[in-house]
């Protein structure tokens, strides 16, 4: 099966950055509330991305290929 296209892949990626993005923001940002904000971000970052690159991203391909191949057996 090929890649999905670069539109769906930005899609992917937006529906695992921006849950991930706001727990933090509402989880992990109030804890460090004296912090500068560059060190806000850096912390927000290092939690985001390995979780989205490594558990989220991979999940939601397995369910878009899922899709797609049942999309492709009804057609």
């Amino acid at each position: 099966m090929k890649p999905p296209s670069v539109h769906i892949r930005a899609l992917i990626t937006w529906l695992a950055i921006f849950p991930l993005v706001s727990i933090g923001f509402y989880t992990v940002i109030p804890l460090m509330a004296g912090a500068h904000p560059l060190l806000k971000v850096l912390v927000l970052t290092l939690l985001v991305v390995p979780a989205a690159v490594y558990l989220v991203v991979p999940n939601l391909m397995k369910v878009y290929f899922k899709l797609a191949a049942r999309s492709r057996a009804k057609s």
